[in-house]
C-alpha cells in the first residue's frame, strides 16, 4: 500500500515505510538465509533461529507468527495519515470511499490471481488469502477511521476481541464440546466449511477463515490507533514513549487472556490479537525512536525500499523464481565456496529481490494498491 502519511506537518513518518520492509524482509528470503545458517552452523543458536522462523503448528508463538499480523498493523496504521489527510485537504467523502473501494478490490483481485483464479478450477480453488484478508481488514478499518474518533475505534477493538472470545468458547459446533479449540473440533473451522466454496487450507478449515477475520480487523484498528497517537502534537520522545507502553500492557494482556483463550495464529484468538499487537507496537517504537526521533536514517534505506513496494514484490514472488535465477549466476561459485555454500543461493535470490525493487525505488514506480 502507499504510504502518504506526513506526520504532524509535512515530514513524512518514514519508520512506518521501514518497519514495513522489515517486516517483508522476512517473507522475500530473509527466513529462508536465516533458517540456512543451521546447515553451516548446527548450533542450539542456529537451531533456535530456525524454529522460531517456522509456524506453530496450532497453539502457541514463534516470531514468524509475528510476520502476518505485523503487516496488518502496519496498514492500519497507515489509515489516520492518509485518510484524514485526504479529508482535510477537502476530498470529498464520496472520492475517499471509492478509493478505499478500489484498493480493496485490488487487494482482493491480486489475492484471487496468485490462489489461481486463472486456471478456472475454481471448485478445487482456495478462496481465501493472505492478500484477500490484508484487503478486508484494510476496508473495514478504513471506514471506521473516516466515520469515527479513536475511541470508538478503541471500544470496538475491546467489543470485538470480548464477543469474538464468548462465542468461540460458549457456541460449540454441532457434534462438539463448547470451547473446543481443535483444528477439527473449533466452531471456526465448522463455519468455514459450510461457507466457503473450494479448498480450505488445512481441510478441517482455513487459515483466513470468515470468523477469524473479525479480530483480523482489530490487529489493523490496533495500528490505526498507534497511527492516531503518532499524529498527535505531542514530541517525538512522548509518542515513542507511549507506543512502548502501550506494547508491554497489550504483551501482558495478551499473555494473561492465553490463560483463558489460547495464542492461536490460526483462529486470530483475542490474545493472539493483544500478544501480536504488542511486539508490533514494540517494534514501532523502536523504528519511530531511532529513524524519526533520533533521525538515524541510513541504516533504514534497505528496509523502506521493500516497505514501498511490499505488494509488488510479495506478489511477484509467486511466479517469478528468483531462487532458480539466484542459481544460475552462483551455481558455479557454489560449487568452490565450501562451507557457507548453503548460504550463497539464498543470498542472492534475496538481493536480486531487493535490487529490483531499488529499481523500481530510483525510478519512482510504485505499485498502488
Amino acid at each position: 500500500m502507499d504510504n502518504e502519511q506526513k506526520g504532524s506537518g509535512s515530514s513524512r513518518v518514514l519508520s512506518i515505510d521501514a518497519l514495513r520492509g522489515f517486516d517483508m524482509f522476512w517473507i522475500i528470503g530473509g527466513g529462508t538465509l536465516l533458517e540456512s545458517l543451521v546447515q553451516v552452523w548446527n548450533l542450539p543458536v542456529t537451531r533456535t533461529i530456525k524454529q522460531q522462523l517456522e509456524h506453530v503448528e496450532w497453539g502457541g508463538f514463534h516470531f514468524e507468527d509475528l510476520i502476518f499480523p505485523l503487516f496488518v498493523f502496519v496498514v492500519g496504521a497507515v489509515l489516520p495519515f492518509s485518510l484524514s489527510g485526504r479529508i482535510e485537504r477537502g476530498q470529498s467523502l464520496a472520492r475517499v470511499h471509492l478509493h478505499v473501494i478500489k484498493r480493496t478490490a485490488a487487494l482482493i483481485l491480486l489475492g484471487l490471481i496468485v490462489n489461481g483464479l486463472l486456471q478456472f478450477d475454481w471448485a478445487h480453488m482456495r478462496w481465501p488469502g493472505v492478500l484477500q484478508r490484508i484487503g478486508l481488514c484494510y476496508f473495514f478499518a478504513a471506514l471506521l477511521v473516516i466515520h469515527t474518533k479513536w475511541r470508538t475505534q478503541a471500544i470496538i477493538v475491546a467489543a470485538v476481541l470480548l464477543l469474538y472470545w464468548a462465542v468461540t468458547m460458549l457456541v460449540p459446533a454441532p457434534g462438539c464440546a463448547a470451547g473446543d479449540l481443535t483444528m477439527k473440533g473449533c466452531l471456526s473451522s465448522y463455519i468455514d466449511q459450510q461457507l466457503i466454496p473450494g479448498e480450505l487450507y488445512y481441510g478441517s478449515g482455513d487459515n483466513e477463515g470468515v470468523i477469524s477475520t473479525l479480530p483480523a480487523i482489530c490487529t489493523a484498528l490496533l495500528g490505526a490507533l498507534a497511527g492516531h497517537w503518532l499524529r498527535s502534537n505531542r514530541s517525538g520522545s512522548h509518542k515513542a514513549a507511549g507506543l512502548a507502553l502501550a506494547g508491554v500492557a497489550s504483551l501482558i494482556a495478551g499473555l494473561i487472556w492465553a490463560q483463558f483463550f489460547p495464542i492461536i495464529k490460526i483462529l486470530w484468538t483475542s490474545s493472539y490479537v493483544l500478544f501480536a499487537g504488542g511486539w508490533s507496537l514494540l517494534l514501532l517504537a523502536l523504528f519511530y525512536w531511532i529513524i524519526d526521533v533520533r533521525g538515524y536514517r541510513r541504516w533504514a534505506y534497505f528496509f523502506v525500499v521493500i516497505g514501498m513496494n511490499a505488494i509488488t514484490i510479495y506478489f511477484l514472488q509467486r511466479f517469478v523464481e528468483f531462487d532458480r535465477i539466484a542459481e544460475f549466476f552462483l551455481g558455479g561459485i557454489v560449487k568452490h565456496v565450501g562451507l557457507i555454500a548453503p548460504l550463497l543461493v539464498p543470498f542472492g535470490a534475496l538481493m536480486i529481490r531487493w535490487l529490483l525493487l531499488h529499481f523500481l525505488y530510483q525510478h519512482r514506480v510504485f505499485l498502488k494498491v
